[in-house]
């Protein structure tokens, strides 16, 4: 029996069913809401299903039916992707989609610049990108909707493969008039007293905080934030200090004041920023082509913020 429905319009579905809203899904993937509306219709026509429930006020709700055959369509999909990478392998061209997630602690600073030059570098590679936290990038991974991600090495699971890029060792940030401002460096004991602001991103804010518990000491928590760039201005304007891990590219805060950087002083364990991906991933071209430029940006010393890994790590040799 010939198949009548076509992957674009499994793609449609998908992403109108991710949305909740052919309008949101039209955005996503940039084709008229129309088009989207006539291949739902389509679909469900020749599955002699319905997929979805109109809510006028609400959008689109997915029936039960629709539940089940949204996972088979990507299912199809992922396996669709994965004969282009099959032909890549075959032909030895790197070439066909890439969905790179990458920690929202960092994204801003590190994933641009990675992206550019892989793209230049590989332009037949149509690459997504998508920021994200730990736990929904580990998600991300085993749903297959990532191909890899750029992340920390954060309570990564035993079925997940880790490659270390580079080690960063904590520092302390701090408005440019706060007391400690002027130290070569600090101690946890040394911020004991001061407030401080914290990154509250999962597993990223138990790290930070683990420094003082092994510590015993009670940090001064007075802010809390999930946002990198917020986190940085409320410490400019005398809010407390905050602890990170990368260096962005100058030292002002996203409102135009300055900040200092303090080197961390004591036995604390760095973080190790890398890639995450499923175990088998590097049997794809593709895949394998984006962790060998990652590693050769970072030994080039072509991404600010980031120190070279030990030799031999940046090339796929230290699993986390």
């Amino acid at each position: 029996m010939p198949v009548r429905y076509t992957l674009r319009q499994l793609e449609y579905f998908v992403a109108v069913g991710e949305a909740g809203s052919i309008a949101l899904a039209s955005e996503k993937v940039n084709v008229s809401s129309p088009s989207i509306s006539a291949a739902i219709a389509q679909l469900e026509q020749e599955f002699g299903l319905p997929l979805f429930v109109r809510q006028h006020a609400q959008g689109l709700a997915l029936t039960q039916a629709g539940r089940v055959m949204l996972e088979q369509a990507r299912t199809v999909l992922r396996e669709a992707d994965r004969l282009m990478d099959i032909a890549g392998d075959i032909s030895g061209q790197v070439r066909g989609p890439l969905a790179i997630g990458c920690l929202l602690t960092f994204a801003q600073v590190v994933l641009p610049a990675v992206r550019r030059g892989f793209e230049d570098r590989y332009p037949d590679v149509n690459v997504r990108q998508i920021e994200l936290d730990q736990a929904a990038i580990f998600s991300g991974i085993r749903r297959a909707e990532l191909d890899i991600a750029l992340t920390y090495n954060l309570d990564i699971p035993a079925d997940l493969r880790f490659v270390t890029l580079a080690e960063l060792p904590p520092y302390a940030l701090v408005a440019e008039g706060h007391p400690l401002a002027d130290l070569p460096e600090v101690t946890v004991k040394d911020l004991r007293e001061h407030p401080m602001v914290l990154l509250d991103l999962p597993f990223s804010a138990e790290y930070f905080l683990s420094f003082f518990h092994e510590a015993g000491i009670k940090p001064n928590v007075a802010e809390r934030t999930r946002d990198m760039a917020v986190m940085r201005s409320l410490v400019a304007n005398g809010y407390g200090y905050s602890i990170a891990n990368i260096r962005p590219v100058n030292d002002q805060s996203p409102d135009g004041k300055t900040l200092k950087f303090i080197p961390l002083k004591g036995d604390l364990r760095p973080m190790r920023m890398g890639l995450l991906m499923a175990p088998d991933s590097e049997n794809s071209i593709t895949i394998r082509s984006f962790v060998e430029h990652c590693a050769e940006l970072v030994e080039d010393g072509a991404l600010p913020g980031l120190n070279a890994a030990p030799q031999g790590q940046a090339t796929g040799l230290a699993a986390g």
